[in-house]
């Protein structure tokens, strides 16, 4: 028997010691605390090891962040300083305003005859409209309604029919046009259904540049479609294919055809404007206006109770001396800038006042004018039997002659006297450069000759 197997076969015949039996110990300190302490320790160790790796450092800081913030800067040793925003407050915005205002958002069918070389068919258009009153009352872009055009080689008639679907209802719903503004683009119709969830008006002079925007309607005929942006522009001066002037809110907001009409709301849920067109084209994006809802007011109340807007009117046409004169001649010969005079109307409120053809009408109000539309503009403002101010230039001589708009005399010309010159006008501006144009000739001969 070896060594080894004697240590652990102890007998009283050989010479080696019995061993020791080995003693356990079951104290608190050994079996409870110093695991404790050590694994408190390894744990201190691993996550100081884990914060000094950014990665994981800023993935542990966002995560016990994003429950009570929703804005949390992250960095970098050396590089830059990240913020990370959570967009669920956005994303509420959104879907509260949609489910908001969708009800109150219609969409509009026009259907109208086509005549062309080919024959006679029928054609159709869509667009959007607001509801503005739980009677049934809507209004629209006139533009949407009228379909009334020609070329050569086809005429569009008036409409001869418009149908309404409102939202979540498939039914079909006939209309009929109260009234339309040509001047403005607005135009006011009246289906037979109650209980309609009116929409809210807001106060469009409140927006501000960047504020969020919705607009809604049914472009290219896909009912009930939301697109959401910023403002982009305020007072924004545009004009459509036919020339007309209008001052818009610029928005990035997706205007498409068919959204004309529709509306164009904050984040409240109000309609602060009516969206009308877009800017289209190679490299264009993004660039879409709407008429803003203070100034709509006024014609919708007048087309609801008229069926027509009643404009004052001052009774002349006239051009732009600065479209009519090239400017050397302007400055070689100090002429002033505003609108040359060509015709006065009869019986009209400039013949009463005194105005006369050949006068430069330079302001109104105070206000300076280089153009009939700038003229126009201004006397919108007013109503029927104001008095205006207005300031001109006869025979090289200033002086102010005080006028009293009259409503305009029939509903074929309530777009606007002046501006039913203006295509006149442009045409005389584009002959001005024909020696023999009677326009030109009548301001060079009353100046020079």
């Amino acid at each position: 028997m070896n060594n080894i197997e004697n240590e652990f076969n102890y007998t009283p015949n050989n010479n080696f010691k019995k061993a020791k039996p080995v003693k356990t110990s079951s104290g608190f300190g050994k079996t409870v605390f110093v695991p404790f302490v050590s694994g408190v320790l390894g744990a201190s160790l691993a996550i100081g090891a884990c914060f000094g790796v950014p990665q994981i450092k800023d993935k542990v800081l966002l995560n016990n962040a994003s429950s009570s913030s929703s804005i949390v800067s992250t960095s970098t040793p050396s590089t830059y300083t990240n913020t990370l925003i959570d967009l669920s407050d956005y994303s509420d915005t959104a879907v509260s305003v949609a489910q908001k205002v969708l009800p109150s958002v219609v969409g509009i069918t026009v259907t109208y005859s086509v005549n062309s070389i080919f024959g006679q068919s029928t054609g159709e258009a869509t667009g959007s409209g607001i509801i503005i009153s739980e009677d049934g009352y809507i209004v629209t872009n006139n533009h949407v309604i009228s379909s009334e055009s020609s070329s050569s080689y086809y005429q569009l008639t008036q409409a001869t029919g418009i149908t309404v679907n409102l939202y979540g209802d498939e039914t079909k719903y006939d209309a009929k046009v109260v009234g339309s503004d040509s001047y403005s683009d607005l135009a006011v119709l009246k289906i037979e259904k109650t209980d309609l969830p009116a929409a809210k008006l807001g106060n469009s002079d409140d927006i501000l540049v960047g504020e969020f925007v919705m607009a809604i309607g049914n472009p290219l005929g896909m009912d009930s479609s939301v697109t959401c942006g910023i403002v982009s522009a305020l007072n924004r001066e545009i004009e459509d294919d036919e020339g007309k002037t209008y001052t818009a809110i610029q928005t990035d907001t997706a205007i498409n055809s068919g959204n004309s009409g529709g509306a164009l709301v904050n984040s409240k849920g109000e309609v602060i404007g009516i969206n009308t067109l877009k800017l289209s084209g190679t490299g264009i994006e993004g660039m879409g206006f709407a008429i803003p809802i203070n100034s709509t007011t006024k014609v919708i109340s007048q087309l609801t109770e008229f069926g027509e807007v009643k404009r004052p009117y001052i009774g002349i046409s006239g051009a732009s001396v600065s479209d009519s004169v090239s400017e050397i001649i302007r400055e070689q010969y100090d002429l002033p800038e505003g609108i040359y005079v060509d015709s006065v109307e009869e019986n009209s409120p400039a013949q009463k006042a005194g105005i006369e053809k050949g006068d430069i009408i330079t302001k109104i109000d105070n206000v300076e004018v280089k153009s009939v539309t700038e003229l126009n503009k201004e006397k919108n403002k007013h109503e029927v039997g104001d008095e205006v101010t207005l300031t001109v230039i006869r025979k090289k001589e200033s002086k102010e002659v005080k006028v009293k708009l009259e409503e305009t005399p029939t509903a074929d010309t309530s777009s606007n006297t002046e501006s039913k010159d203006d295509k006149k006008n442009n045409q005389q501006q584009q002959q001005q450069q024909e020696p023999n144009d009677d326009f030109g000739g009548s301001l060079f001969d009353y100046f020079f000759r």
